[in-house]
């Protein structure tokens, strides 16, 4: 139900680890790590952005296409400040999904907790399953599709 786009972004994120850089930008910006599973009637799509703003995240869906973006910005600087350690990646992230016609992108939630945002996607109406009436000389019978 959920396709991936772009199949060399895992090599372009292994090739950024591999020269040292990780952070992203709006004109290339980092992959995110997520997670994807069915639950009953809906598809669920958990994104892990830890330490990224909530206001600097923006979910868009055109068409049958999901995207989802944020940005972790700069951390405090200063005169005070002295970094010895900076690991975590700054910058833009982003995915691009794209959703099968069996799901319903008007129905789409989105919640940001604990550095996760989960996007719970329905099943549309008309892909799940429902019984047909099956009408014959003798009566009428339920078949199941």
């Amino acid at each position: 139900m959920l396709m991936r786009t772009d199949p060399f972004r895992e090599l372009d994120r292994l090739a950024q680890q591999f020269v040292g850089g990780t952070s992203g930008t709006w004109s290339r910006p980092a992959p995110m790590p997520l997670d994807a599973y069915r639950s009953g009637d809906e598809y669920v799509i958990c994104f892990d952005l830890p330490g990224v703003d909530p206001a600097a995240i923006d979910v868009d869906v055109e068409r049958n296409m999901l995207t989802v973006k944020a940005e972790r910005r700069p951390r405090p600087q200063g005169p005070d400040v002295k970094w010895e350690l900076s690991e975590r990646p700054l910058g833009v992230f982003s995915r691009q999904i794209m959703l099968s016609d069996t799901l319903d992108p008007e129905g789409i939630t989105a919640d940001y907790e604990a550095g996760v945002l989960t996007l719970r996607i329905p099943v549309a109406e008309r892909a799940k399953p429902r019984k047909v009436a099956v009408t014959h000389s003798g009566g009428t019978r339920q078949l199941s599709a």
